[in-house]
């Protein structure tokens, strides 16, 4: 089989794998269809803490089951199902908690583990979500982005009386534009951004008023029209946002933050504590995906809106490239196998 491989960062190369055989409690998957994720290019780079080289990449996949470990019904082969790259052991105190997402021993496909950008890959049984008939194969690949919006937002309980503000457009901020709209029926969400092309892509997607902070800042924007927002989401990660959000907002507003900057943030507690703010952080994951699934089934968020590229997976490296470069022009981009 043909497997996607960051030999170290920078040397990507498409390398013939055996077919991998699953262990106990796990099941085989003949990728289909694998979405590219910003995380993938931090990776390829060298600038992802986690990851450990050599790396077959790729979180965001789907396919069908073809082979079964021991412990796993014979009846799965053949289902259709996209993976959750979330792999924890179950008896930390997070997990005991129902937050495997930041387990103790926390694996994460593609990243610790090796990953979905191969025509073949391994999950633990557990971890794949079968995909219903309503959601189409091209588009399934996309439960997973949507996971880490349903993810920020169960912390952050929007209602339909909230004005939001989320800061950044790109692939993460449009899937928590659509998640504030389409399942939280949120009156008025506000999107900022450097990228007209993206903006206009939030609009696509819900947003009610765009703001490009090019020239003119957010804070003033919102002073000259005295628009408090009583949720603000961080999906642009820049270190400076934080305490602008914490000076914007309303009292009692809650905040989520996505990032992952390893750049210090300055703020201070008279700000938030003034105001009683409440700061929520998210990462990955927590057995979102059937939430996800349904969601998408019923119609609540549209994926196809944000997928502006299908390439085959052996154009990755052009397609890595152009998932960086071009984000003018590109949003997600999905890899064929």
């Amino acid at each position: 089989m043909n497997s996607v491989v960051i030999q170290e960062p920078g040397k990507l190369v498409i390398e013939q794998r055996a077919l991998p055989v699953p262990a106990a409690g796990e099941v085989r998957v003949r990728v289909s269809y694998a979405g590219i994720c910003g995380s993938d290019v931090h990776i390829y780079h060298g600038h992802n803490p986690f990851a450990k080289y050599p790396r077959v990449i790729g979180h965001e996949f789907f396919g069908h089951i073809d082979s079964v470990g021991e412990g796993v019904e014979a009846s799965r082969i053949g289902e259709r199902v996209v993976i959750d790259p979330v792999v924890s052991c179950g008896h930390c105190y997070p997990c005991s908690i129902g937050r495997p997402n930041v387990c103790a021993e926390l694996q994460v496909i593609g990243v610790h583990r090796d990953g979905g950008f191969s025509d073949y890959a391994c999950a633990p049984a557990k971890n794949a979500y079968v995909v219903p008939d309503a959601i189409p194969d091209k588009l399934a690949s996309m439960v997973e982005p949507f996971t880490i919006a349903a993810n920020i937002t169960a912390f952050l309980k929007p209602t339909p009386q909230d004005t939001a503000l989320v800061y950044g457009a790109g692939p993460m901020g449009l899937t928590v534009i659509q998640v504030l709209k389409g399942v939280y029926g949120v009156e008025k969400v506000i999107v900022a951004d450097r990228i007209e092309e993206r903006l206009q892509m939030a609009q696509q997607s819900g947003a009610d008023w765009i703001i490009n902070n090019t020239e003119r800042s957010v804070t003033d924007v919102l002073a000259a029209e005295n628009v408090r927002p009583t949720l603000i989401v961080d999906a642009a990660c820049h270190p400076a946002i934080l305490q602008e959000a914490i000076l914007l907002a309303s009292p009692a507003a809650r905040i989520g933050m996505m990032g992952f900057s390893g750049e210090p943030s300055t703020f201070t507690q008279q700000s938030i504590t003034s105001k009683e703010i409440s700061l929520f952080s998210s990462r990955l994951n927590s057995h979102r995906f059937p939430q996800v699934i349904e969601w998408m089934e019923q119609g609540k968020i549209t994926p196809e809106k944000l997928v502006t590229h299908w390439m085959p997976a052996s154009d990755v490296e052009a397609a890595l490239t152009l998932f960086e470069k071009e984000q003018r022009a590109c949003c997600k981009v999905l890899l064929t196998f």
